[in-house]
């Protein structure tokens, strides 16, 4: 691993703004903050770490896949319920574990949210539950009874937050 170079932050930023939105990237990775990039063995970034644990793994499509730490800077930088899926009561233990978030549990999602999106679930009261992929669009989520909503890449464990 190694830090970050100076030359890496505007091109992570950028990337951030456009997946995620406009000043999301500077609240991802903060100017000042020590951050570690783990790169292939081309060079290319492959993950972001900050000392509160990883924030992104740059995918091969050139998008960022969301680490819990991650998930909870996203979910700062944007308006809720932008970014996240919004879940209840009986769907946290599971999303904290690392179960999939199904559509007849979604209490609200981003109105931006399309398939292959990454997101922050998060519970009604705004905890960090886990980060995922959206399977489905916001509509979709606010539609169906039944189908899988998220594929949870990575669940926040017991009570994290």
């Amino acid at each position: 691993m190694s830090t970050t170079h100076t030359d890496d932050l505007p091109r992570l930023r950028t990337i951030a703004d456009y997946q995620f939105g406009a000043g999301v990237g500077a609240v991802l990775f903060p100017d000042g903050e020590d951050r570690a990039v783990k790169r292939s063995s081309t060079g290319r970034p492959q993950q972001v770490i900050a000392d509160a644990g990883r924030l992104v793994t740059y995918g091969t499509d050139g998008r960022f896949t969301l680490g819990l730490e991650g998930g909870r800077r996203v979910a700062a930088a944007l308006e809720p319920p932008a970014g996240r899926v919004v879940v209840g009561d009986e769907s946290e233990p599971f999303v904290r574990d690392g179960k999939n978030v199904f559509a007849k549990f979604v209490a609200a999602a981003g109105p931006e949210v399309r398939p292959g999106d990454e997101v922050a679930i998060v519970h009604e009261e705004g905890t960090l539950l886990g980060v995922g992929r959206a399977e489905l669009s916001a509509d979709a989520m606010a539609d169906f009874d039944t189908g899988m909503a998220v594929m949870v890449r990575e669940g926040a464990g017991e009570n994290e937050d």
